[in-house]
């Protein structure tokens, strides 16, 4: 009976050992177009500062990247803070609210927020990573209370590690907080 059931079955085997081979030969495939490239990837976004630094010389920026600035629909990042405070004034959180609404019901809904302190280079180093810290706390804790999920957004500090100033304006431009897309 192992006779028979091998000679009926002996077909099917020597078919589907052949299949390999057959699979492997004949002609090669059609060269890959563009098309079928994936899209080569999209340069990293990079962070603006506002054009003119602020008016007051204690002042600092909200620093918004140019992918969130698009998703959202935002004109000008334009949102300060006083120097050495981490308080953010009723007339500078416009923008902020629209950052808000853009993670919490807008295009960028369930993607991280990443918020980075600075601070100029006057103050000595645990200072200044403790003022960038603030700031970032300060605006993470504004958009948390306009519906941010917690787990959805991050702060942290850099102090004055990437501080390139030697006057006021360009001090100025140092003191701020990035607002970036997490991964």
């Amino acid at each position: 009976m192992s006779r028979s059931i091998a000679a009926t079955f002996a077909p099917f085997v020597i078919a589907i050992a052949a299949v390999p081979a057959i699979a492997c030969g004949g002609d090669p495939p059609p060269p890959k177009t563009a098309a079928d490239s994936p899209p080569p990837p999209a340069p990293a976004a990079t962070p603006r500062l506002p054009e003119k630094a602020p008016d007051s010389p204690t002042a600092s920026a909200v620093r918004i990247s140019d992918e969130i600035v698009k998703a959202c629909g935002i004109n000008e990042p334009d949102a300060y803070f006083a120097f050495d405070s981490a308080n953010l004034r009723p007339d500078d959180v416009r923008v902020l609210g629209q950052v808000a609404t853009c993670f919490t019901s807008g295009p960028l809904k369930g993607r991280v927020l990443k918020m980075v302190g600075h601070a100029d280079p006057r103050g000595d180093s645990d200072y200044n990573m403790t003022l960038g810290q603030s700031r970032a706390d300060a605006v993470a804790s504004y958009m948390r209370g306009k519906g941010m999920d917690k787990s959805k957004s991050e702060s942290t500090s850099r102090g004055a590690m990437d501080a390139t100033g030697a006057d006021e304006p360009s001090w100025a431009r140092d003191r701020r907080v990035d607002m970036l897309l997490g991964q």
